[in-house]
């Protein structure tokens, strides 16, 4: 009960600043209970005046809101499927910056995180250099193996594991009770939807998992000449401090230091571009926060990405997906794209493949009428969504993840080059993809995958038929001087009596009964 209270207070404060911020304006009141539509009207009386657009307002609430409410709302732009396209681009304009905490605190927060007084890790510490909801960045220089370097620490906010936590257990209130009355919200799963960002939040807060993150992203980009990540100073990395090297380049959102500097803009667009996509389909591990300021260019030329909080996985097959619908849409294969849905399993297979590569043309065709620069992959892909949706293929949020940072890979690929033509410098890539797996080569490999997948199963059938064995022999044993209900099923039984809940006892009785007819046939 007291718990209770404590989330209604939290969750009231929160409907206070939205109402008082005008973000009660967005919601639609006519799919509402009558009773829904009338508080709606009464709490949008404390509205204040407003002359700033709805994403302006929507984010000043979240950012008054504190940390977690940013974060859900970063979070929420990537699923329009719940809240609807139009806010899910609104939100995709909220900016995860905040004032940062204290120097001393962060100084006793690094100490205490590496176990060690600060001057015995690092020769300087500097102020803050950047500062989000969860964690600032702070240059320091420390001695390594290579002789003196600069360094770049990024320190949790002191106390923001409660805070996250607290507000996460609101967040489980409100959907729970969500579901428990309004069929839509089971429709959308909010419960689901913050298990997912409750799973994301904590990732974020493990410094040593966004180190591992840059790990592997190293691993995988050692051979690319145009890009490379930041090395990880494990011996200065713990659960509440990340030490990198630190990046003296320049951004990709200071246009004009760019151009001053002799870079091949139009280039570097395509870099982008390009990179992104190996990521996804080489690698199916790719930078899910690919904004201007997370990419720097270095004295060689190359993209340096840093921030990595957030990341996107694709599995083999959603690479697959990827892969062949871009290919068929770069050439007009409106038929095998279809295929490659229903082959996945995204369309189910009642539908017909000819009526959804119709669906598929409509949104092809006008694409290919158009300039080089009024065509965007994430707008294709945000389109072929849509109409999948009339197909009843399931949201996917790996590919929701995937679509949303494409937009903003497009957005900084463009702003370097504004006629850049993202099919021409898309195709190599996905055709290398395609023609390595996907071809003869990988026809052949992906055979030999499966002769081992087979030869590792029939080593396995020995212990399979024991366990099978050892399974019979325990039936036998449960059953043979009759078949003895479990206490719990007893009591749920007459639980279901006393309510007098009739169907209730009769599905636990069927249950039980069927419980007995298969330990019968096992015992004869």
């Amino acid at each position: 009960m007291i718990a209770a209270i404590s989330h209604i207070a939290r969750l009231t404060r929160a409907g206070f600043v939205l109402a008082r911020e005008g973000v009660l304006g967005l919601i639609d009141p006519m799919p509402l209970p009558t009773a829904a539509r009338g508080g709606l009207r009464a709490l949008r009386l404390l509205e204040g005046r407003h002359e700033n657009g709805t994403a302006t307002r929507l984010s000043a609430a979240l950012t008054k809101l504190g940390p977690t409410y940013v974060k859900l709302g970063q979070f929420l732009a990537t699923r329009p499927d719940v809240v609807g396209p139009v806010l899910a681009r609104d939100l995709e304009s909220l900016q995860d910056k905040m004032a940062p905490f204290p120097q001393k605190e962060a100084e006793a927060a690094v100490a205490m995180a590496l176990g060690k007084p600060l001057k015995d890790i690092f020769l300087a510490f500097g102020p803050a250099v950047a500062a989000a909801s969860i964690a600032q960045v702070h240059r320091a220089e420390a001695i390594t193996a290579e002789g003196r370097h600069a360094l770049a620490v990024k320190v949790l906010r002191p106390g923001i594991a409660h805070r996250f936590r607290s507000d996460l257990e609101s967040f489980y209130f409100a959907a729970r009770n969500a579901e428990r009355l309004s069929a839509e919200a089971r429709r959308l799963r909010l419960v689901e939807v913050v298990d997912t960002l409750a799973r994301t939040c904590a990732i974020e807060m493990d410094l040593r998992l966004e180190a591992a993150a840059l790990s592997e992203m190293a691993e995988n980009t050692r051979g690319d000449p145009e890009f490379r990540v930041p090395a990880v100073d494990w011996e200065r990395t713990a659960k509440e401090a990340l030490t990198l090297e630190w990046i003296d380049g320049t951004p990709l959102s200071d246009r004009a230091a760019l151009a001053a500097s002799g870079l091949d803009l139009k280039a570097l667009g395509r870099a982008v571009m390009q990179s992104f996509l190996r990521h996804a389909l080489r690698d199916g591990f790719f930078h899910a926060d690919m904004h201007p300021g997370n990419l720097f260019v270095d004295d060689a030329g190359r993209l340096v990405a840093v921030d990595f909080g957030i990341m996107g996985r694709l599995s083999f097959k959603e690479r697959r997906f990827l892969a062949e619908i871009l290919y068929g849409f770069i050439n007009r294969d409106y038929r095998r794209t279809a295929e490659v849905h229903f082959e996945a399993g995204y369309v189910p297979a009642h539908h017909s493949v000819e009526a959804f590569a119709q669906a598929l043309r409509a949104i092809g065709e006008p694409i290919h009428s158009r300039t080089a620069s009024e065509i965007s992959m994430a707008k294709l892909l945000a389109l072929l969504f849509e109409v999948t949706g009339l197909f009843d293929m399931k949201t996917r949020p790996e590919l929701l993840l995937l679509q949303k940072t494409m937009v903003v890979v497009e957005g900084v690929a463009r702003g370097l080059d504004p006629a850049l033509d993202m099919w021409t410098t898309s195709e190599p890539v996905v055709r290398e993809w395609v023609e390595r797996h996907l071809g003869p080569a990988g026809l052949l490999e992906g055979a030999a995958s499966g002769a081992r997948d087979v030869g590792r199963f029939l080593g396995e059938v020995p212990e399979l038929l024991q366990r099978a064995g050892s399974l019979a022999h325990q039936l036998d044993a449960a059953t043979r001087d009759g078949l003895v209900l479990a206490p719990q099923t007893v009591a749920a039984i007459g639980e279901a009596e006393g309510r007098r809940t009739r169907w209730a006892t009769v599905a636990l009785w069927m249950i039980a009964g069927l419980l007995a007819i298969i330990a019968f046939s096992i015992v004869l």
